[in-house]
């Protein structure tokens, strides 16, 4: 293994061939067809590039674009032909997704096609929504002549069509067939005597139709109004950065990005705003279309393929200036991008979990780069990721550090479940929450209870004491199996699930299994006079589930409102006073490193939907862990001192964002395979290390991933520490071309994860 080779892939550089796609629908991206590079264009050839180049057997001239680099031929180099030359001037946005595409198949792993399925999603082939409209060939004066004839002949279908006609021309297809009840043989006769034509006219699905535009403007408040000031200033200038604004919750950064939004629609380039999926809810968007019209457009997980398709088909044409939607939005193909706006930055969606495994925030910033476009990243709880970078200048931080009109944020008090056990009470819902409970519905307020589903699966704690199993060697919790062992799934280690707990002898250890319907049941009994919501997946499911469950509580249809994380994104509801977080610890003990930051991230947002209105809010947090610092911090909504308290233990670990971590998996279905496979690279990594090759590298594993096996499939897991991501990345392509060059990987999965949020 060459460890000091590179390979050309997504730079400029001296590759003698060239990867080349020609059409770029979706269909035929897995079709790449090589070329060779001319010496004279060796230099100035890059990922993404268009192209001139003979095809076909006459060789005749098309254009198609550069999507791979390299020094390998994969035919008879005496069949390669030479690319002619570059397409000058010609930088279509195609270009710029292909670029990109290389840049995450390069930083990322997976394969080019991966990679180009991801950023192309515009050429995704869709049953395309046309309308068929008639329309009169003929001259008023040749219609009557004709509306004449068919009189005299009797025709009276063909007569009534070309009445029609003559009063309006051209009619909707539906229009003659329905309205007018003419047969499709009818127009059909008529369309051979060249009277009349039909035509197809493509039809955009707008998703806001039927909605109206408001021209309300927003008064910022003075802090609301120096970050827009100070990032319209750069941006005037053409410095393009990466802001960080951190706000808490309720401080109004969604009145930001509206207004800078404008300020850059205005200058004639176009905006890319990202929400996680549950959080992209009506009221959001409606505050967007209520300024910008038909000019803004959405995208989302419900749509079908079609709908997908007409959004990026209308960007492409300059019929929306801004397009609002999950990570995929990040791809909507803008000529003029001006700004990409991040909201929620910290949330694990924005990591992709399948191939590649990009995280949109880095394809963001690089994106921007290529478009010459500036970042806005936007969260109450950055992510530590982010706001290491803010303290260290790669990111420009900035505050908002008070609610709208100075509302104060919600008093929080946090109930201790030990306690309540000792004291008798075995429901999920404390003493002092049902107090609280009883009181907002005597006052006909709304109550919101948050249940912390997060890390459900495999940690085992005591409810006597609140003592969790965590690693020895990796200070992450132990996973229950069904062998009735504990896991880890960072090294391996193993040992039995006990029968009582080692801190404090009680028999109460278990996992937690309380779920939302088990929750409803609870409260419907306890308050059977309150009108309950549900929102979870079971509820949800539906194209407009989230919507119809949002909006009743809105209206208040419903008293209380029990889900799952999606109810603490961003709704803002006025008339909750109290919300309620059930079992606050379910996250902290997940199997990896992000526990506490996911925690406490959760807590706060979900703190931060009680007291938006006139009224002051109240927070219970119920928990087996009331001294853990990430609890006690969010109580206080301190973000700062809990990134100091948990940058210093990342720093002791070398996890992220003090150094990277890269994963990757061997999988197959034959256990001993994976098993010996997973050794073999990581030893390979290994005799590296002792070669000299590579310094300061941590291997740890091969371990079992946290699902060791899936519909038969057995995976193993080799995680890999440094301090330079781009170092890990080396060791990816070495991997990535070893594993290619051995026929024993060819029936394996082989895939990689840089900094992962979850495990595979």
């Amino acid at each position: 293994m060459n460890w000091h080779r590179k390979k050309k892939t997504g730079d400029a550089g001296m590759a003698e061939y060239a990867n080349i796609v020609i059409d770029i629908s979706h269909e035929k991206l897995d079709k790449v067809f090589q070329y060779r590079v001319p010496e004279h264009l060796q230099q100035k050839l890059a990922v993404g590039m268009q192209v001139e180049i003979p095809f076909g057997a006459g060789g005749r001239k098309t254009t198609g674009y550069v999507v791979e680099l390299t020094d390998t031929p994969e035919y008879d180099t005496a069949k390669i032909k030479d690319l002619e030359g570059l397409v000058e001037g010609s930088i279509p946005i195609e270009s710029q997704l292909i670029a990109l595409a290389g840049w995450m198949r390069k930083n990322y792993g997976g394969t080019m096609n991966h990679a180009l399925k991801t950023v192309l999603p515009v050429k995704q082939k869709a049953k395309e929504k046309k309308q068929r409209f008639v329309v009169l060939e003929l001259s008023s004066e040749q219609a009557k002549e004709q509306l004449a004839l068919f009189e005299k002949k009797n025709h009276k279908a063909r007569a009534r069509l070309l009445g029609a006609l003559m009063e309006q021309s051209p009619l909707p297809y539906e229009v003659v067939t329905g309205k007018l009840n003419m047969t499709a043989s009818v127009i059909r006769a008529m369309g051979e005597l060249g009277i009349l034509h039909v035509e197809e006219k493509r039809m955009y699905r707008n998703p806001f139709e039927g909605m109206k535009k408001e021209n309300r403007s927003i008064k910022l408040n003075e802090q609301q109004q120096e970050i827009t000031d100070r990032i319209w200033q750069e941006f005037e200038q053409g410095h393009h950065h990466t802001w960080l604004i951190h706000g808490v919750t309720g401080s109004g950064k969604t009145a930001v990005y509206i207004e800078l939004i404008e300020k850059v629609t205005a200058s004639g380039r176009q905006a890319i705003v990202l929400i996680p999926e549950i959080a992209l809810t009506y009221q959001t968007v409606m505050r967007f279309y209520q300024r910008f019209g038909d000019r803004v457009s959405i995208l989302n997980s419900k749509m079908s393929p079609g709908e997908r398709y007409d959004q990026f088909e209308r960007a492409k044409r300059g019929d929306v200036d801004v397009m609002i939607g999950p990570r995929s939005a990040l791809f909507t193909p803008f000529s003029n991008l001006g700004i990409i706006i991040i909201d929620e930055e910290h949330e694990t969606s924005y990591k992709s979990e399948t191939l590649p495994r990009y995280h949109a925030r880095e394809t963001a910033i690089e994106r921007a780069k290529m478009a010459g476009a500036s970042v806005v990243l936007g969260s109450a709880t950055p992510s530590l990721d982010s706001y290491y970078r803010g303290m260290t200048g790669e990111y420009i931080l900035l505050k908002l550090e008070k609610r709208i009109e100075e509302k104060p944020l919600p008093r929080c008090e946090i109930v201790d479940l030990r306690e309540e056990l000792k004291q008798g009470n075995r429901s999920i819902l404390s003493e002092r929450l049902q107090e609280l409970m009883k009181d907002r519905l005597e006052q006909k307020q709304q109550i919101m209870l948050f249940i912390n589903r997060r890390g459900m699966a495999g940690f085992v704690s005591c409810r006597a004491c609140g003592h969790v199993l965590t690693c020895p060697h990796c200070d992450v919790a132990l996973s229950q199996h069904n062998n009735g062992k504990m896991v880890c799934h960072y090294c391996g280690h193993e040992e039995a699930a006990p029968k009582v707990c080692p801190e404090c002898g009680s028999g109460y250890i278990s996992g937690f299994k309380a779920g939302t319907q088990k929750i409803e049941e609870i409260v419907k009994k306890k308050f059977p006079e309150a009108r309950v919501l549900r929102m979870d997946f079971d509820t949800t499911r539906n194209k407009e589930g989230h919507e119809k469950i949002l909006s009743a509580f809105a209206n208040q249809e419903a008293d209380i409102l029990i889900g799952t994380q999606m109810i603490v994104k961003g709704h803002d509801f006025p008339n909750v006073t109290l919300v309620g977080v059930l079992a606050a610890d379910l996250s902290l003990y997940v199997s990896d490193y992000h526990g506490a930051e996911r925690t406490f991230q959760l807590l706060t947002q979900a703190a931060g939907r009680a007291g938006r209105g006139a009224l002051p809010g109240e927070v219970v947090i119920q928990t087996y862990h009331p001294e853990h610092y990430c609890i006690e911090l969010a109580k206080e909504q301190d973000y700062v001192r809990f990134y100091e308290t948990e940058i210093a233990l990342r720093s002791m670990m070398n996890y992220p964002p003090c150094g990277h971590m890269m994963v990757m998996l061997v999988a197959s279905g034959d256990e001993m395979t994976a098993a010996l496979s997973a050794e073999l690279l990581s030893k390979k990594v290994r005799k590296a290390q002792e070669d000299g090759k590579i310094s300061g590298l941590s291997v740890i594993g091969p371990a079992s991933a946290s699902v060791a096996k899936v519909k038969d499939i057995y995976k193993k897991v080799i995680y890999f520490k440094h301090a330079d991501y781009q170092e890990l990345v080396k060791i990816k392509d070495v991997l990535e071309r070893f594993v290619s060059t051995h026929r024993e990987f060819a029936n394996m999965v082989i895939q990689f994860d840089f900094n992962p949020m979850s495990g595979f």
